[in-house]
């Protein structure tokens, strides 16, 4: 397979990896709490936003490209935080498939 290239140097944006951890509540239900994985360092593109109104309300909606190094414990369902904003990790895959790079399709939600 042709190797991609990434410029390491265009990963400037520094972000928390987070991961959910379910706790029950006692009424058959959970609580979530997010726990602070690693602290990475990667490039942030805005692809396509989104604006959706209903019940009197606009639920605004980004997806991103985020590319990084790659990172042994990032799998989809994590999310990176930066700052007050939240991306939720919906994809995660590897542009070569050869271990250096991982590149994760996200969304952030209620700009």
């Amino acid at each position: 397979m042709r190797s991609v290239f990434m410029d390491p140097g265009r990963f400037r944006s520094e972000l928390v990896l987070e991961k959910v951890t379910l706790t029950s509540d006692g009424q058959g239900g959970h609580k979530e709490t997010w726990n602070e994985v690693a602290t990475v360092f990667a490039q942030i593109e805005p692809i396509n936003a989104t604006g959706v109104f209903g019940a009197d309300q606009t639920l605004e909606s980004v997806t991103h490209r985020v590319s990084l190094r790659a990172h042994p414990n990032l799998v989809s369902g994590m999310r990176f935080r930066k700052g007050s904003r939240i991306f939720d990790i919906e994809t995660v895959h590897d542009p070569d498939e050869s271990g250096r790079y991982l590149i994760c399709r996200t969304r952030e939600v209620g700009l």
